[in-house]
């Protein structure tokens, strides 16, 4: 009897069992989109290869005639939403990401605060010049997409004594936090919320109501010396009211995310002032793997016992 087909991130068929165990599937290596394997017609578990194109293979549907299962490498699934297959179960990477991603978020957010990227490049330069800078300590912070990603960026911040976090998000509610009630204020009171800040950290997942919602009246909606950390989508920003202004020494701003990316080698971007950015690496860390293959573990093994699995995003087509 033939097995259930399951392409996973492994080089291997060997390498995939001997991570995910001995189960009564097919492992199938898969980690090239554009060089999926034959048994495209038989697949019925496909695991997205990470850090590539994200619809490439979903782009071929029709081929995929026994797809039940859709699970991404990655936190948000905005860029393929649209195209999962009628009746397709879409799995997200919840829960892979949220330590190392709120890691670089502070880590931006310091490097910039505390001029970290001047210094680097001076002790290339060889010029020693020390600089007063900010730090999160006695901050105003705001946390913009208050989902898991946004609790541990806070649960980090808390240890660097902030003046006050503030939490925002699509709807007002009350949320909890390590077995606490907190405040998460609506998103339509984002331009109040702005003027009381000292560093954004925005986590937001990629909308309608999202994209370009940081743009030249909320960035003018800051106080002076605020910092923006992007460690959501790049389009939530308007890269090119962010350029304006930083290049006018107002605001600065630490980057993981960027809209365009890859940022063209002529973008001006790339020569602004108090501009500090990474290449969407919010996800490279060493803890990827062990967590990355802790999931899909367990996704593979309700799998193949026909049991629910965790982080469904949803079934089918956007309605």
């Amino acid at each position: 009897m033939n097995r259930p087909v399951a392409w996973v991130p492994f080089e291997t068929e060997q390498q995939a069992r001997a991570t995910l165990g001995d189960l009564p599937l097919e492992f199938v290596p898969f980690i090239t989109n554009t060089e999926p394997p034959e048994s495209l017609d038989r697949v019925e578990f496909l695991v997205l290869p990470y850090a590539q194109r994200q619809d490439v293979i979903l782009q071929r549907a029709g081929e995929l005639a026994s797809l039940k299962v859709v699970q991404g490498q990655m936190a948000g699934t905005d860029a393929i939403d649209r195209f999962i297959p009628e009746g397709v179960t879409l799995c997200n990477a919840a829960g892979v990401h949220d330590a190392a991603t709120a890691e670089l978020a502070l880590s931006l957010a310091l490097a910039r605060g505390r001029r970290l990227d001047e210094y680097a490049r001076d002790q290339v330069a060889g010029v020693w010049q020390p600089r007063w800078g900010t730090g999160l300590a006695d901050a105003r912070v705001t946390i913009l997409g208050y989902g898991r990603i946004g609790r541990a960026i806070e649960r980090r911040v808390r240890g660097f004594e902030p003046r006050s976090v503030t939490r925002v998000a699509t709807r007002a509610r009350i949320d909890q936090l390590d077995g606490r009630d907190v405040e998460v204020r609506a998103i339509a009171d984002l331009l109040d919320v702005l003027a009381q800040t000292d560093v954004l950290f925005i986590i937001s997942p990629l909308t309608d109501q999202t994209r370009g919602l940081i743009g030249a009246e909320a960035l003018a909606a800051l106080p002076d010396g605020a910092l923006v950390v992007n460690a959501g989508r790049g389009p939530i920003v308007d890269t090119a009211a962010l350029v304006e202004a930083c290049a006018g020494g107002r605001i600065s701003a630490a980057l993981d995310v960027i809209d365009p990316e890859p940022v063209p080698a002529d973008h001006p971007l790339r020569t602004t002032a108090n501009v500090l950015f990474s290449p969407h690496v919010g996800g490279y860390s060493s803890a990827f793997f062990p967590r990355r293959n802790a999931l899909l573990r367990r996704q593979l093994e309700h799998f193949a016992a026909g049991e629910p699995l965790d982080n469904v995003v949803r079934i089918g087509p956007l309605v």
